[in-house]
């Protein structure tokens, strides 16, 4: 295999796992010029303390990159603190960034240390900023602004020596303009944004990440396969990937497990992936044809 063994990079929340302590976020490579762009711009703002703002689809790798940008930070022993901001109810948003005190509410039986507490003199990612609601935006401005926070039922200000890289898969300019999202908050989070390209934008890419996502799969289910077909890496190349690198780990899973030989063959594979290799070969079938007299 090529491609030295590892983790698909959209699956890892710790930076504890065995993956990242061996530093292979380091070794991370690409051929896509956008790319090569982008991790050059993370390259010289990994050492500085900005607050940086990812921007991109759902699935193109915005958490790797942040990931990435703390390696390569002076905080890089400290913690990662990954926040999926989607995933939390509104009533949960600020007791679980801040914390809060014995007594703040009923059921609060003792205190309770937020995310921010967890990401002291590290970093904390916020994904998915963009749906966190306009209460909590306030909150989150004034942490910014004054680099503080305050528990939920507490009296003091708690010092927040944390990094903040937020990363949003919505326009936050569209959503300021429509309301949705405050344009102080939007300005102090955007001081350096980043967009992540999309699969489709660096399908050269494909054949490397088909290559080490088989062969974390050789170890995940303890089967040899060798490669994939050339017709498979052609049609994977060509696909649009509206669900990005996520959705070809993925496809690549699924073709893992009902593959019986040690090659990924087109059989293995959702045959909607072939449609447009299909569709490119009739039209060169067609041109080669003699014109009708």
């Amino acid at each position: 295999m090529s491609i030295q063994s590892r983790r698909p990079l959209t699956e890892i929340d710790s930076v504890q796992d065995d993956f990242w302590n061996r530093d292979v976020l380091k070794e991370v490579h690409t051929r896509s010029p956008r790319m090569l762009q982008t991790f050059e711009k993370v390259k010289s703002v990994a050492p500085t303390k900005t607050t940086v703002l990812l921007l991109g689809d759902t699935g193109v790798g915005k958490g790797m990159v942040a990931k990435l940008i703390h390696q390569h930070s002076s905080r890089k022993d400290e913690a990662f603190v990954h926040v999926h901001c989607g995933a939390l109810p509104d009533t949960l948003v600020e007791s679980e960034l801040f914390g809060y005190e014995k007594g703040a509410f009923t059921g609060a039986a003792k205190r309770k240390l937020g995310r921010f507490d967890s990401a002291q003199k590290g970093t904390i990612f916020l994904d998915e900023i963009n749906t966190i609601s306009g209460a909590m935006q306030i909150k989150l401005l004034q942490v910014l602004q004054e680099r503080v926070f305050q528990r939920v039922g507490g009296e003091s200000p708690i010092e927040a020596d944390v990094r903040v890289i937020a990363a949003s898969n919505s326009d936050l300019q569209q959503l300021c303009d429509e309301g949705l999202f405050r344009k102080d908050l939007y300005y102090r989070l955007s001081v350096f944004p980043l967009e992540i390209p999309s699969l489709q934008q660096r399908s050269e890419d494909i054949p490397d990440w088909v290559n080490y996502l088989i062969d974390w799969f050789n170890k995940l289910y303890s089967k040899e396969i060798q490669d994939a077909d050339p017709v498979v890496v052609k049609a994977l190349q060509e696909y649009s990937w509206p669900g990005n690198i996520r959705e070809l780990e993925n496809v690549i899973e699924r073709a893992y497990i009902l593959e019986t030989t040690h090659i990924l063959r087109p059989e293995s594979f959702p045959q909607e992936l072939f449609t447009d290799i299909n569709n490119t070969a009739e039209v060169e079938l067609d041109i080669s044809l003699p014109l009708a007299e």
